[in-house]
């Protein structure tokens, strides 16, 4: 079958298929949000590895899967302090993760041989991963592209399914390669504001999550709601208020703690230049993503969004998980324009379990990071999709010893 065989694992490590396979090979299934780190000491993955490779291990003996898809935060370039060493070669960088999890990467070339499809869709965190980095770990794999750092795949019998990651809606992970064009005077700065704030906020947890006291700067004049524009600002502020508030790193507020020499960027920043604040003219801005609100309709063509959102909705919207079950809706399953009766999104780590119109549904996968900060319950989360005329959906937790529990059932809304 070309999977690792008991002689090859670890003693005690179970190679078992995770089910009672059936006779054809119909099911899907889909992980996202693995966040595999370069370095142990930075790694969101670290307890939970292990479990991967014993999942893999058991997936490859599992006869009726058909296709194993990653849907995104598979390797990781923004879990990083921002005290960790300058790089200017990113292809270099994600070929250290590569090594620095290799346990992961041979079992997923054994799952490829066992006659399981393997499929990459980006996330944001490994959105400027290069496709020859990946088909050089692992010869053959799929990866599913529609834009610079975005990807749709589309799969089943009747193509019926369609997976993304769910980053391509969110104003602080979207590819963003217009807001800091000017200041870098070029179009390649694809790093979104969420890139800064996940360094940001990986120093604090890194660091022990210390409370050190931050002089953040307020915005107190609030705009008139007719000004669009401005209440835009506004609410994109207050977001990053509320976070910047709870993350507080040892860092000063005013130190160039941001050294970017990749992606288009090529200077230090602070977390004050990421900050937006009450300009002379009295608008609300910053010197990296400036007037942010300004730019999204853009980003969102360049991103090949079928359904544009607002700016408003789409920034008060990111940290909020219903937003991603009403794009879902929006962009897919009740889109004219699509065919799809099954919508799979990773991204918010969250898993999510809905039906919609009486035989579809939207699923989040979850995430396999040691601690889900936003969903403490679930970690080590999938789904399992069965095609055929009628499709049928689980969503799973991989337990510590092995088991597989139903966790859709209990969320199914």
């Amino acid at each position: 079958m070309g999977c690792s065989s008991d002689d090859e694992s670890e003693s005690g490590n179970d190679t078992s298929p995770l089910w009672t396979a059936g006779s054809t090979r119909n099911k899907i299934v889909t992980i996202s949000d693995l966040h595999l780190g370069i370095d142990d000491k930075y790694t969101e993955t670290i307890k939970d590895r292990p479990l991967l490779v014993n999942f893999l291990k058991r997936l490859c003996h599992t006869e009726d899967v058909r296709e194993l898809v990653i849907i995104g935060d598979f390797l990781d370039a923004w879990y990083l302090p921002v005290y960790y060493p300058v790089y200017t070669d990113e292809t270099q960088f994600y070929k250290g993760v590569i090594a620095n999890n290799k346990e992961v990467f041979e079992e997923l070339n054994h799952v490829m041989k066992s006659g399981i499809k393997l499929v990459y869709v980006p996330g944001n965190h490994d959105l400027t991963l290069e496709q020859k980095v990946l088909q050089e770990a692992v010869p053959g794999i799929v990866q599913v592209s529609d834009a610079q750092g975005l990807g749709t795949y589309y799969t089943g019998d009747r193509k019926e399914i369609a997976m993304e990651h769910g980053h391509r809606y969110d104003v602080f992970s979207a590819p963003d390669r217009v807001t800091n064009k000017e200041l870098c005077g070029n179009n390649n700065t694809i790093l979104p504001a969420g890139y800064f704030y996940a360094r940001y906020a990986a120093t604090w947890v890194i660091e022990g999550k210390p409370a050190v006291p931050k002089n953040l700067p307020e915005v107190k004049v609030v705009p008139d709601k007719s000004d669009v524009d401005q209440t835009g600002a506004f609410a994109y502020y207050s977001v990053l208020a509320d976070v910047s508030k709870r993350m507080t790193p040892k860092e000063s507020l005013d130190e160039k703690i941001f050294k970017m020499h990749i992606a288009g960027f090529n200077d230090d920043y602070t977390y004050l230049d990421f900050y937006p604040q009450q300009q002379a003219d009295g608008t609300i801005s910053a010197k990296l993503f400036k007037n942010i609100q300004r730019t999204w309709a853009e980003r969102q063509q360049q991103n090949n969004v079928k359904k544009p959102t607002l700016f408003l909705k789409a920034v008060l919207g990111a940290t909020k998980w219903e937003y991603y079950f009403e794009q879902a809706k929006t962009q897919y399953l009740e889109n004219d324009n699509e065919k799809v009766d099954v919508v799979v999104f990773g991204h918010t780590h969250v898993p999510d379990y809905r039906m919609v119109n009486g035989g579809k549904f939207y699923i989040n996968d979850g995430t396999w990071v040691d601690n889900n900060t936003d969903y403490p319950d679930a970690t080590r989360t999938f789904a399992v999709i069965t095609t055929g005329d009628k499709d049928t959906v689980g969503l799973y937790k991989y337990e510590e010893n092995g088991t597989v529990t139903d966790i859709g059932t209990k969320l199914a809304k």
